[in-house]
């Protein structure tokens, strides 16, 4: 395949823009942490909201769900739909409470709630282990991703794709901060979003599959529609949608949908300009990153199953690709060849963009791990801002250096998926009770911590022929049991600490009461500050929310597919949860 002086003419482009936004930011950037980090927390919520969905939307991202649906169909997509319900938490209960907390990052947290040297060393602790382990876990799947598009489309070796798409992503990185890598993500989302959709029409018009209604009649693709699995078998029934609904979305920590809130996603609310734009910012990104976004993937993904129906067809197709990078997720920048002069140019420009809208985040959100949580904390306090942005640009290149060696060493992207759901099962409900819940400490999320990690790796070295979704209920009940236990058996965190977090958060009362009734007894709390809030109604929110995503999702799915029945349904849903919200919007609504 060729690229034409018209595709190298948009690729170039892009990159000089990406690298022109980083130069403008980088005075403002420079000016102390605050502004490198989080934009002096003055961003609106449509320009977080952007950022939030450019970021998930990885160069790994297409290929991943390329890999669930020749594997699994449609429907093995619940894997990260389920998502959607920790997402619709974030939006209603967790946006305002982080705005409200006005910590540097998440991590900051576990100062402003727990006490003590355990509070202090988990969020020491967290910081590498988040900052740089999962951290260069994550974008080493993005590179992976990267390898792969980089071979099949550019001819390139691992080693080169690594090199040339890293520079540029490191440069305005580290020059612009996160201002700089908010406003490239706007572009870069704009170009990714056009060149996917660009995508899949030119494969649907393709000889070999003939239009839309040809494909979906064709019998690699046929049995791969259904949006659920089949309810009369429990082997896809139980892994791909009971186990995600029940379990997967409350238990698993996972990057850009942590239960809570968490991470980049965490540093975009504290970085809006208040709570409600931190909540505007949240709503925008699930809507549009669960409904809008997967089916020009999927489309292409099915079309696949026509064109390159086997590994065996992938490997002649592209011989020069090593042999353990061939699996079904190659098959997405396969089906990219196909394309035409000056629309491939957009295509290869826009997964590029997926990836350094990616990899820029992670490098901004882990460096601000490794400056703000460990650095500033531990090392040294009285660190000038000047010196801080400094450590954070070096940080940016040594994280990229690491995740980039990585990402040579894995195979397929759904591999990485499942061994992270592993390592962050039975963490999640911590983080969605430690607001709400007076008991937590800092001993229960170490707990969680080292035991949801021990049993991933006994498990996936252990015993690596148990399915993955038995390892994840198992790892969810283990760690839950654990973390429990440990609460119980250790001391509470320090009073006066509860009692500031409470006063700053306001989070629901019923699970304060034991802080909140010996603080208005002795008068360090008044009556009239215990505040009832609306967490059952943000709640009812939360449902309408993921009503009005599924909905719409499922809608576009069946207008597709030409059922046109189903299709309404899909959108009468749809509408009324989205009448429901724009009705309870004033009084869930956060701070102005």
């Amino acid at each position: 395949m060729q690229l034409s002086t018209l595709d190298w003419s948009l690729i170039l482009g892009f990159f000089a823009l990406s690298i022109l936004i980083g130069v403008l930011a980088a005075r403002k950037a420079g000016k102390g942490y605050a502004e490198f980090f989080l934009s002096g927390r003055t961003m609106p919520w449509w320009l977080l909201g952007f950022s939030m969905v450019a970021t998930t939307f990885s160069a790994d991202t297409p290929n991943l769900v390329t890999d669930i649906v020749r594997k699994n169909g449609v429907s093995g997509n619940w894997q990260w739909w389920a998502f959607l319900l920790t997402g619709m938490l974030t939006v209603f209960v967790y946006a305002k409470l982080w705005r409200r907390s006005g910590v540097d990052t998440d991590l900051e947290f576990y100062e402003l709630r727990y006490s003590g040297k355990a509070a202090a060393f988990l969020r020491g602790f967290r910081a590498i282990y988040l900052g740089v382990f999962f951290n260069i876990m994550i974008m080493a799947t993005v590179s992976l991703a990267a390898i792969k598009i980089g071979g099949v489309m550019l001819n390139l070796t691992p080693m080169e794709t690594i090199l040339i798409a890293s520079i540029v992503t490191v440069i305005y990185s580290s020059m612009g901060g996160l201002t700089g890598v908010i406003w490239t993500d706007f572009f870069q989302f704009i170009i990714a979003m056009v060149g996917v959709i660009g995508a899949a029409y030119v494969v649907l018009n393709l000889p070999e599959v003939g239009g839309l209604s040809t494909m979906l009649e064709h019998p690699n693709v046929s049995d791969k529609l259904n949006v659920l699995p089949d309810f009369n078998d429990m082997n896809l029934l139980v892994p791909f949608l009971i186990m995600p609904l029940a379990i997967q979305w409350w238990s698993v920590w996972y990057p850009g949908a942590e239960p809570g809130g968490g991470g980049y996603i965490a540093q975009r609310m504290l970085s809006a300009k208040n709570e409600n734009h931190a909540i505007g910012a949240t709503l925008f990104f699930n809507f549009v990153h669960y409904a809008l976004r997967p089916w020009p993937w999927i489309i292409v993904a099915l079309a696949s199953l026509i064109v390159f129906p086997d590994f065996d067809s992938l490997k002649q197709a592209f011989p020069h690709i090593p042999g353990d990078k061939i699996n079904d997720d190659l098959a997405y920048p396969a089906m990219l060849t196909f394309l035409p002069s000056g629309l491939l140019g957009l295509v290869v420009a826009s997964l590029i963009a997926a990836y350094m809208s990616t990899v820029s985040t992670h490098l901004n959100w882990g460096s601000s791990y490794v400056v703000n949580d460990f650095y500033k904390r531990f090392l040294k306090p009285e660190a000038s801002d000047k010196e801080l942005v400094n450590v954070g640009r070096i940080s940016t290149v040594v994280l990229m250096a690491l995740s980039a060696l990585l990402a040579l060493a894995l195979t397929n992207a759904l591999q990485a998926f499942n061994i992270l759901l592993q390592i962050g099962a039975g963490t999640g409900l911590i983080f969605i009770l430690r607001w709400f819940w007076w008991r937590i400490n800092a001993w229960s999320e170490i707990a969680a911590m080292i035991i949801s990690f021990v049993v991933a790796l006994v498990f996936e070295f252990g015993f690596p022929e148990i399915p993955s979704h038995i390892k994840l209920i198992s790892g969810v009940g283990i760690t839950t049991v654990g973390w429990l236990a440990v609460t119980f058996l250790t001391q509470p965190t320090a009073h006066a600490t509860l009692l500031n977090f409470y006063k700053l958060i306001k989070p629901h009362p019923s699970g304060w009461q034991a802080v909140i009734e010996p603080a208005v007894t002795s008068g360090e709390l008044q009556q009239d500050e215990v505040t009832p809030g609306k967490l059952p109604l943000e709640l009812l929110c939360m449902i309408a929310g993921c009503f009005l995503v599924y909905g719409s999702l499922f809608g576009i799915g069946f207008w597709l597919y030409g059922e046109l029945g189903k299709a309404a349904i899909g959108t009468a849903v749809a509408a009324v949860a989205g009448y429901i919200l724009i009705k309870s919007w004033s009084q869930v609504k956060g701070r102005d």
